[in-house]
């Protein structure tokens, strides 16, 4: 997997350069590490996190989780309309 953030300093003031649609995946790492995850219809979010941490959180409809995500977990997710924010 390509992972935009190795050799690069992490900095919450740099936007990102895409935003792409997510399809929850048991066993697929996502082509990009996003760096921000948004949710449109809030409910569960499983994932696994950069360091390869599984983590499950509750989201409003509408929020920006500002963390970055390798993989987004079909199973336990129950938000929709998922979207990575990436640097690429």
């Amino acid at each position: 997997m390509f992972d935009p953030l190795v050799n690069r300093t992490l900095s919450p003031a740099g936007p990102a350069t895409d935003i792409i649609p997510i399809t929850p995946d048991d066993a697929a790492d996502l082509p990009v590490m996003a760096m921000s995850v948004f949710v449109e219809t809030g409910g569960a979010l499983c994932f696994v996190t950069r360091r390869g941490e599984t983590r499950t959180v509750l989201l409003d409809d509408q929020t920006l989780l500002p963390v970055v995500v390798r993989r987004v977990l079909a199973t336990g997710t129950t938000a929709t309309g998922v979207h990575a924010l990436v640097v690429i």
